[in-house]
């Protein structure tokens, strides 16, 4: 089934970003892509989303579900068929608090979807957010409050830099059962405008596994935060595997 173009607000959005050897990043990859890369080193994430009154474009707001969601994610760039350069993310895993989320993704909407347990409290200058995965393979944990500028360890120069970085990657690819197919989705936002999060704690069970990530091959950079966004997503063709 296609997706109608489904609109919301985006409530509040983390990119939670880390900086990794490139090498160790190409590994879990498909093939077709390659790590974009900031200063020599790829960037990958995770996107924790809260989503409010989604619905089907022209729908009342009043039928919206709000939910509170999170997605692994790596910067990555490819050549579609015409060999033309293209940019998006690489999503290994997503996660919901939403079981109509759950139940769709894959089937209805793009991406399949774990259902997680999700604690969260917000004011408008704090965040405390936790996530557990149902199938207690994926946590993530972070502790952080609104701030000026990025940290002064981060391979960003400034806030604008990596808003510029992350603002192109608005097409979405994520890991589906098939291994033949990743699904596709398109996000377009209504504004563009990131705020800096200073992270006092942040962990993260996919990123501290080094079975997947040897010591010293990741580490957190910056987050960034999106607040109260209108936005829309699009069914965007599946990317098909070699």
């Amino acid at each position: 089934m296609k997706l109608p173009t489904i609109q919301g607000i985006i409530k509040r959005r983390i990119l939670v970003n880390f900086r990794a050897d490139p090498e160790v990043i190409q590994k879990i990859l498909p093939g077709e892509f390659r790590p974009k890369l900031h200063k020599g080193k790829a960037i990958a994430g995770i996107c924790l989303i809260r989503l409010e009154h989604i619905r089907p474009k022209f729908m009342p707001e009043l039928i919206g579900i709000n939910s509170e969601n999170a997605a692994h994610r790596i910067a990555v760039i490819w050549k579609d068929d015409n060999v033309k350069p293209c940019e998006g993310v690489f999503i290994p895993r997503r996660d919901t608090g939403s079981t109509l989320n759950h139940l769709a993704g894959g089937r209805v909407f793009p991406g399949e979807h774990h259902k997680a347990s999700f604690k969260v409290e917000a004011s408008e200058t704090t965040i405390d957010f936790s996530m557990r995965s149902d199938d207690e393979t994926v946590f993530v944990n972070l502790i952080g409050k609104i701030s000026d500028d990025l940290p002064s360890t981060s391979i960003f120069s400034s806030l604008d830099e990596a808003s510029d970085f992350f603002e192109p990657g608005s097409l979405g690819y994520s890991v589906t059962k098939d291994s033949k197919h990743l699904d596709g989705i398109l996000l377009k936002t209504k504004a563009w405008q990131v705020e800096a999060l200073e992270v006092s704690s942040v962990e993260s069970s996919f990123y501290q596994n080094e079975a997947i990530f040897p010591k010293g091959s990741i580490e957190f950079d910056h987050a960034l935060l999106m607040r109260n966004i209108e936005h829309e997503w699009h069914a965007a063709q599946n990317f098909e595997l070699q």
